[in-house]
This record gives C-alpha cells, structure tokens and sequence, in this order.
C-alpha cells in the first residue's frame, strides 16, 4: 500500500470523528507497511484535551507494540498535526509524518511553525504533506459547514423573525475582516417586542472588572469598535457592544416609523439591565451619545467612566450644526446613498472589504429603514421627541456626574466636530482638555486605536 491508500484509512476515521461529533480528523500509524494503530478525534466525547487522532493513534500503538519508542513507524494523519501532537511525534522519534490538509491556524509542521525542522532536538522526523490534501479539506469544510447550518436553524427557532420585520443573512456577515467575535442575541426585552437584538460580549465577567459599553452611530454599526475590541480586551476588560435595532445584526423593522427616541433608549436601559453590567466606561459616538447620554443618569451606579467621541446632546435649545443639517438634507435626498463609499471618503486609510462590511447589514431598501428613519429623529426643538430627557441628561452630567470623562475628537468631523464639542465640553462635570485627532473625521473610531489605549491608561488611574 502507498501514502495514498494510508491517507484513505486516515480518511475513513475522520468520517467517524464526524458521525461522533466530533472534528473530522483521522490518523493511522504504519509499521513495516501494515496498520498498527487508528485514531480519531474524541476531545468532546472523552472530555480530555488531548484526545486527538494523532495522540490515539500513538497511544494504541505503543500498547501494540509493548514500547513507546516508535522508530520504525509511519503516521498518516488527515489535517497538520498541532504543537502538541508534533511534539509527542517527536518524542516517539518516528521515522515519517505525512498530513493530508495544512492548518493555518494551529499547524505545527510548517503553517505557523515548523517543530519537525528543529536541528538542535536530538531525532528528527520526516515531514511530507499535501497527500490526499483537497479530500481531506473538503471533509473539514462540510463539517464546519453543516454545523454552522444547524446553529442558524437552533438560532432563528430561539429568536423567530416577526413578520414586520427582516434579518440580514448570516453569510453577508462572513469573512468581514478585522470583526471575529461570536455574536450573542436577546429577543425577549420587553421592549424588543420580539425583535432580536445583537450584541458583542467578550472577555471577564468579574463583578469587579471594567466593563466597556460601546454605542455606535447611524449608519455604523458594532463593527464600528473593531479597532479599539482588541486594545480593551487585551487589558483583561469585559467589552459589550450591541447594534441598535436596524443595524447591524440585529432585526429590522420594514417600516421607518417604528423607529423612535424613546424606543431606543428603552432597549439600551433594557439591556443594561438585563447584562447587569457595572464598572461601566461608557463609550459614544454620533447616536450612541444622543441615546447613550440620557442612559448614565437611570443607573449612575452602573457607571464609572465616560469615553465621548464627536456627538452631541439635542437638548432642542440651540440650533442643530450647519453640518448636520446638510447631512440630514443628503439623507432625504439620497435615501439609498453607499454607506460603504461614505466610509471610504472619509477614511481613505481603510481597505475596500472594510467600507464593504459597513453595507453588510444593508442588501436592499427593505433592510434600510433605521438609515432613513434617524437624521430626522434628532431632537431639534424643545418640544421634540427626546429633547425633554436630553435636558435631564444635560442637567445630570452637569451637576451629579461623579465619574471621570475621557473626549476624543476627531477635528476633520463636518458634523460633529470641534465646535459642537467644545459645547458638549461644558455640558459635563470635570471633563478635562480633549483628545485632538487632526486626521480623523467623523468616524473617529476608524482611528481608535491609540483613542483605546488612552483610555485604558486613563480609566485604570486610581
């Protein structure tokens, strides 16, 4: 028998892995040319880390055999063997490793390291791979494939869709670059009526820690934080960022009327509460302020930070900026204006399939209500729908904000920029000199990086 027919072997428990539920990864070890030992993955089964194929098949074959030197064996395995199977090949100093699928996330022979090509270990171990490479991807992927089908389906039945609503396809989530956070959904805020709403929730959950509250903006999304995720994360925060309803990945009411002041920020306090989120650093942008500012003063104890970011209070008092209303104009104009070319003239730093993920959530005019609904909800005088409890939140951050504030502002912003932020300046209690980004415009996020690590440096001050 050659390589081919081995990996064939290889193969067939693979297929058993998968039946299992388990990752389909199958492995034989040859002795002299006749099998000696199988393998397939049983992490999940046997509850045990390193129960995988490879290990097995080791493991059975040191039994065979009565040692557990393995010099004179081969090991056919269907998927790249991982650091800790490559090591224990190692150790059992085969004579030859052949792998069928490179793995370019955990791959130990070559994809992200390369053990077997360590000169100062005292055994060496043949390494081919690529036999029977495209049979033993294809097996991975309708596995995954299958299983990611089945959790939509487990999904939608937890969440059903109502009928005055849509929900963007998963796949026009898939591959987004920079964004691999595992989405979360809550349909059953009183509020929500139903509707399901997404959210991002990663790192601790310490009663203790700090949690970061990331509001997003109209047209924007959560994926709006995924430069500054990674900076809160790496500080050992818990981050939750939630898309609003009508954006984003959660449900979409098909009627631009459905769409409220009040609404919103009900969802938000919702959520608020039912995450039981505390040591909250509030983090806002654009709507994210205009909703995520009244939220601090239903729960100051929530709340120990704010992170503030080009946005504003409608209080209904003072005109709206020049800026926003040609923004609102546009809107009205060109209801069915490119979110994603939108992005890229603002930020010319970004790649195309990042301003194409800002469409993502938006494939038709049925998807877009929220994007018509918002510039005209701003609150534009005092009688205005959410101008009354602007006030409120104007009077609260002005005179019981306890907590400390951090403004970023990015000065290229047409309309909520500089000026519309120094007013939002004297509005809150303590708030010191801001952050000055002189190439970011409105989307300051899309420059967020060094916003973050501010911040966590700030926000970390006894």
């Amino acid at each position: 028998m050659g390589d081919e027919d081995f990996m064939r072997l290889a193969l067939a428990q693979a297929g058993e892995a998968a039946s299992a539920g388990e990752v389909p990864v199958g492995a034989v070890l040859v002795h002299q040319g006749q099998v000696i030992a199988t393998g397939r993955n049983a992490p999940i089964g046997g509850q045990d880390p390193t129960a995988h194929a490879e290990m097995l098949a080791l493991r059975a074959g040191a039994q065979a055999l009565g040692n557990y030197r393995l010099e004179d064996c081969e090991l056919f395995v269907t998927l790249e063997p991982c650091a800790m199977c490559s090591g224990a090949m190692l150790h059992a100093r085969l004579k030859r490793v052949v792998f069928g699928a490179a793995d370019p996330k955990t791959g130990a022979a070559g994809s992200v390291l390369n053990l077997f090509d360590q000169t100062l270990l005292n055994h060496q171990t043949q390494v081919q791979g690529g036999v029977l490479a495209e049979a033993c991807g294809a097996a991975l992927q309708d596995f995954f494939r299958q299983r990611r089908s089945v959790q939509r389906e487990e999904t939608r039945a937890a969440h059903p869709l109502r009928e005055d609503a849509l929900r963007t396809p998963d796949q026009a989530f898939f591959g987004l670059p920079g964004y691999p956070w595992r989405p979360n959904y809550l349909s059953d805020l009183p509020s929500l009526a139903g509707l399901r709403m997404h959210y991002l929730d990663e790192g601790p959950r310490e009663a203790e820690g700090v949690t970061w509250l990331c509001l997003h903006g109209n047209p924007a999304w959560s994926y709006l934080y995924r430069k500054m995720i990674p900076v809160f994360l790496e500080a050992g925060h818990r981050v939750v960022a939630p898309d609003l309803i009508g954006f984003g990945k959660s449900d979409k009411p098909k009627k631009d009327s459905f769409h409220s002041f009040d609404g919103h920020r009900q969802n938000l306090l919702e959520l608020v509460e039912r995450l039981d989120l505390r040591n909250v650093v509030l983090v806002v942008q654009d709507w994210g302020g205009l909703l995520g500012l009244t939220l601090p003063m239903a729960a100051p104890q929530r709340y120990r930070g704010l992170l503030v970011m080009n946005t504003t209070l409608a209080t209904g008092e003072r005109p709206l900026s020049a800026g926003f209303l040609a923004w609102r104009e546009m809107c009205a104009k060109n209801p069915e204006f490119d979110v994603a070319r939108l992005f890229a003239r603002g930020n010319p730093q970004m790649s195309a399939a990042e301003c194409a993920a800002y469409n993502a959530p938006f494939p038709d005019r049925g998807h877009r209500a929220a994007l018509r609904a918002f510039p005209p909800m701003v609150p534009e005088l005092a009688h205005s729908p959410g101008a009354e409890v602007s006030r409120q939140a104007r009077d609260f951050w002005r005179e019981r904000w306890q907590g400390q504030t951090l403004m970023a502002v990015g000065t290229q912003d047409p309309v909520l920029g500089l000026p519309v932020m120094r007013e939002l300046q004297q509005m809150i209690r303590g708030c010191p000199e801001p952050l000055l980004l002189e190439d970011a415009g409105h989307f300051v996020q899309e420059r967020g990086e060094p916003i973050a690590r501010r911040a966590v440096d700030f926000f970390s001050r006894p």
